[in-house]
């Protein structure tokens, strides 16, 4: 049994930690709310633009854009999404492995690229040297619509130029604060989609022309979608850091629990001992005494 002092020592030692924890949580859940408002603010937008650019897409010819030219497979483009700090539970361990069956069920026959978003990723696929052609580190700490940006210009460089035939994304889709939903979404080629049911504005008037709507709403329904899962991405995250971190300080409430019990129990067995020698040192004086 630990001596009444190392049980002193842990029980200090535990509740640091635990003060440590809570700060943590609180943070977090702070960072939560306003990433939280980001995404359920940008999500409807995006959603319907990419309705709508699907739809315009099935009703045009396929070769009126590069980014809805559909080729074989021989190299593909996957951007993965992580955070750049841990303490956030399985949020980066089911990004990865969901990436890694991705390649293996869909690419094992393509040579494969990686852009990371997060340091975690990028950590984890250059020591298992996977073929990193590029990396944004720390911009979730000052998400800005740029970042999407410049990736949504790089895979269209990407594309266009047929270095890649194909461009995947594998991020964390927020659902609420206690459950993310790992994706692996296609971003190209752009597949177009018919109306269904009563869908309103099937037939479309293009002015000035076609091509030059195309030119201009392309792009940005690049940048819109990779905003979205950039922010989504971070809410997850966030709600995942402040889950895992009330998790560990409620485990810490309960080891101090547990530890003041066997506080209290060696500390009684150390009273209980010594009233036990007070005793028996007593009767043997008063036996040398009669």
């Amino acid at each position: 049994m630990a001596t009444l002092r190392e049980i002193r020592r842990r029980i200090s030692s535990v509740t640091n930690i635990q003060q440590i924890t809570n700060a943590m949580r609180m943070v977090a859940a702070a960072r939560f709310r306003r990433a939280q408002e980001a995404i359920l603010a940008a999500r409807p937008y995006a959603y319907k633009f990419d309705i709508l650019l699907r739809h315009l897409a099935s009703q045009m010819e396929m070769q009126k854009h590069p980014l809805l030219e559909t080729r074989e497979i021989k190299s593909v483009c996957i951007i993965v999404v992580t955070s750049d700090r841990g303490l956030c539970g399985s949020f980066n361990n089911n990004v990865i492995r969901r990436t890694i069956s991705h390649i293996e069920d869909s690419y094992s026959d393509a040579e494969v690229n990686l852009i990371c978003v997060g340091r975690k990723g990028r950590d984890y696929f250059v020591l298992r040297h996977y073929n990193i052609i590029a990396e944004h580190i720390n911009i979730m700490r000052h998400l800005d619509y740029q970042h999407a940006v410049g990736i949504a210009a790089h895979i269209t460089t990407l594309y266009t130029e047929k270095i890649v035939d194909h461009v995947d994304v594998v991020y964390n889709n927020f659902r609420s604060a206690i459950l993310q939903e790992v994706l692996a979404e296609q971003l190209l080629p752009i597949t177009p989609q018919e109306p269904e049911g009563d869908a309103l504005f099937t037939e479309y008037l293009y002015e000035p022309t076609s091509e030059e709507i195309w030119k201009m709403i392309v792009p940005k329904h690049l940048d819109t979608q990779i905003w979205r899962i950039l922010l989504d991405s971070n809410a997850a995250e966030q709600a995942a850091r402040m889950t895992a971190m009330e998790n560990a300080t409620n485990n810490a409430e309960e080891l101090i629990k547990e530890l003041t019990l066997e506080r209290n129990r060696a500390r009684q067995t150390m009273i209980t001992r010594e009233i036990s020698e007070i005793v028996g040192g007593a009767e043997a004086l008063a036996e040398a005494r009669g």
